[in-house]
């Protein structure tokens, strides 16, 4: 891990947008700042308070500056040069592993919350406050330093329990590291089992949740930061993901039943007003979500076009098509009233409009048209190879010629995921059916209600059994949290990846007799996956820079 090193690392000068307004959280050091200066100056505790915000994975840029999801069966990249073909070929290895930066940015997060509870640790941070501050005159300002200092001391554990939760997602059990490379010496820090790296995040979690607020509302200038729901938010996930397959080989209840507490206080606190945002279709949007009541945390970035470039059909100006749709996703969205013949993408659960541009939508001011000799011809170069082009996150009609920009901020934890990790653990703890005293509802009413924000049409959840809801369930995340990163990881921990992606990912030939189009389901590209990948493989650099003390995962 990269803990080697003897100075703070200057962070990425990113500026978080904190609402819609001009306000950014300064995630930048500044470099010119002396040993004198950090010691004096009461304002670098606020730097150093907001530097480890600066690695919070982005998800719009995972892999190939662009979604995760074409490595998984929900898209396929249009660019054969593209470094998600190591996950689509099964070819990773300790040389080759395209998310490994992002090993390196949680520890450098990890790193800047460690150096930040170092700076401020017995009383220096108290200290620096006092300093130039009247403590008569100036004593309102005072207590709101003192304040915010609490805040951000729990901020900074909760972060590390952030980092170490994406980093465990990953590669299973890592080194827990708890001062910087400075304070320890130097000292190797050996791989903690996953295990053991759960319940460091889970006790991170809860003994400094309570110290965090639970709204920015009233305080602009600090939008961005976590708050007490983000962090309950991040314990309900990992102990969903420990109580699955993947960690949980023998199926142990009590894993499940403690992911479903976790899930349900977050759910049942009062002091929360989160709900599930009216409109799923804008959800996702320019600032919507950071208006909405749906999201629980969010990564903010300054506007850009990047998105839109990268994923724009080839025949729109400035369009790569990039990350397309497969019909493995498009055909599990239900149908809503009776399949038309003439139009397969007519009368379905309306998250598809809202999520896949098909043949026939109108799109960036025109109508896509993918038939041979039309506009978005599937044989010109660079055209979809799937007879889809990605619609959630983008702005439509963006002037990419005249290089107009959008907010695009990544939705990381949201009310909608929260009641499906609820109803999953629920189910497998207690049944579709049941909720004990102290559970705010049964799995099959928070499966309910997510479908219901979507469709009221939709078929209702029937599912009586915990074998069939389990389906239901599974179902529902995939439509639900399409291209938000969930996919990949569900299918590892749901142990399902061995069947999903060894199979080929399809699209659709489309063809136009009259005005009729014809749609072939097709092979597109051979997929391939290994039980190695189950989890990613450390750098042989890192391990030899370990001394040995990073020990590699199976099969690698």
């Amino acid at each position: 891990m990269k803990t080697r090193k003897h100075l703070l690392i200057v962070l990425l000068s990113v500026s978080v947008l904190a609402g819609a307004c001009s306000k950014f959280l300064d995630t930048g050091l500044d470099i010119r700042s002396t040993s004198e200066t950090l010691e004096t100056n009461r304002g670098t505790i606020w730097s150093f308070a907001n530097a480890f915000y600066s690695p919070m994975i982005y998800g719009y840029s995972v892999i190939d500056g662009n979604l995760f999801a074409s490595a998984s069966d929900e898209a396929e990249q249009t660019s054969a040069a593209s470094n998600v073909i190591y996950f689509n070929k099964g070819i990773l290895n300790s040389s080759v592993n395209p998310l490994w930066t992002y090993y390196n940015n949680c520890y450098e997060g990890i790193r800047a919350a460690n150096f930040f509870l170092d700076y401020v640790a017995d009383g220096k941070g108290i200290a620096l406050l006092e300093q130039n501050r009247n403590l008569i005159t100036d004593a309102v300002n005072y207590a709101r330093d003192v304040n915010s200092l609490n805040w951000y001391i729990a901020e900074a554990h909760v972060a590390r329990a952030y980092y170490y939760a994406e980093l465990i997602k990953m590669y299973g059990g890592v080194p827990i590291v708890e001062q910087t490379q400075e304070a320890s010496g130097g000292k190797m820090i050996s791989r903690s089992t996953y295990d053991e790296c759960v319940e460091y995040i889970v006790k991170e979690i809860d003994d400094w949740s309570p110290s965090m607020s639970d709204s920015w509302k009233d305080y602009a200038t600090y939008e961005g930061r976590l708050t007490r729901g983000a962090a309950l938010a991040i314990k309900a996930r990992v102990l969903l993901y420990a109580a699955s397959p993947l960690h949980n080989p023998s199926n142990d209840p009590s894993k499940w039943e403690r992911a479903a507490r976790a899930a349900a206080d977050l759910l049942s606190d009062p002091a929360f007003t989160y709900s599930l945002d009216p409109n799923y279709g804008t959800y996702f949007t320019g600032a919507n979500s950071l208006k909405s009541p749906e999201s629980i945390y969010v990564v903010r970035r300054a506007t850009s076009n990047t998105l839109e470039r990268n994923n724009y059909p080839i025949a729109t100006s400035g369009g790569k098509s990039g990350v397309c749709p497969t019909h493995n996703l498009v055909s599990a969205y239900e149908y809503i009233g009776a399949p038309n013949p003439d139009n397969p993408y007519a009368n379905r659960d309306p998250r598809l409009e809202y999520s896949v541009v098909v043949n026939g939508s109108s799109w960036n001011g025109r109508v896509i048209a993918q038939a041979p000799g039309e506009a978005d011809d599937m044989a010109a170069a660079n055209a979809s190879k799937t007879g889809y082009y990605l619609k959630k996150f983008l702005t439509d009609e963006l002037n990419l010629t005249q290089d107009q920009k959008a907010q695009h901020n990544w939705v990381a934890y949201r009310w909608g995921e929260v009641l499906l990790n609820y109803a999953e653990a629920m189910n497998e703890a207690f049944g579709p059916g049941s909720a004990p005293a102290g559970y705010p509802m049964t799995a099959r009413a928070a499966l309910q209600l997510v479908r219901d924000r979507a469709s009221v049409s939709l078929p209702p959840v029937t599912a009586g059994t915990v074998e069939s809801f389990r389906e239901a369930v599974r179902h529902e995340r995939r439509i639900e949290l399409a291209f938000e990163d969930h996919r990949y990881w569900d299918l590892l921990r749901w142990k399902e990846a061995m069947t999903v992606l060894n199979e080929p990912v399809k699209g659709v030939r489309i063809t136009r007799a009259g005005d009729t189009y014809n749609y072939q389901v097709v092979d597109v590209a051979a997929r391939k996956f290994t039980p190695a990948n189950y989890y990613l493989p450390f750098m042989r650099s890192e391990i030899e820079n370990s001394a040995q003390t990073l020990t590699q995962n199976p099969g690698y």
